[in-house]
């Protein structure tokens, strides 16, 4: 006589190893660029793009905004980069709710890029890239160093 099979599911740790080791691979480079100030100079290369055209990119000041928020100060990192901010925090949110599904074995979460909402965020970013390089916009731009 054979014993009935039983489908359980992989289990909770198995299922969290995704989105634990996703939150490795962003932790990792952040405690590196909060133990190592961006705001010295001589610490990580100047943008390409800010070098050759002398415009601030969409990411230009991005890592000054995430040594400001791993110091807590929200203020800095939103004028480093505003845009960054705002990212990181749809990033957060999806995070847990990954990490929620993982945890509960639901299904995880899904984003629907339709060609409507890329052309939408194109438009956004090169919005901010354009008016962080204006003069009215020189409160998005991050300090020169």
């Amino acid at each position: 006589m054979t014993a009935p099979s039983t489908t359980a599911g992989p289990s909770a740790l198995r299922r969290l190893a995704r989105p634990l080791a996703a939150l490795g691979a962003v932790a990792l480079p952040g405690l590196y660029v909060s133990a190592v100030d961006p705001n010295a100079p001589g610490h990580y290369p100047t943008c390409p793009f800010l070098q050759a055209t002398g415009w601030w990119c969409p990411g230009c000041g991005g890592l000054r905004c995430v040594h400001a928020l791993s110091r807590g100060d929200l203020t800095t990192a939103c004028h480093d980069n505003l845009l960054a901010v705002a990212l990181f925090g749809v990033l957060g949110v999806l995070w847990a709710g990954w990490f929620w599904s993982a945890l509960t074995g639901g299904r995880p979460p899904r984003i629907e890029l339709s060609r409507s909402r890329l052309i939408g965020l194109g438009v956004l970013v090169l919005a901010f890239t354009v008016i962080r390089n204006l003069p009215g916009g020189a409160g998005l731009a991050p300090p020169l160093v």
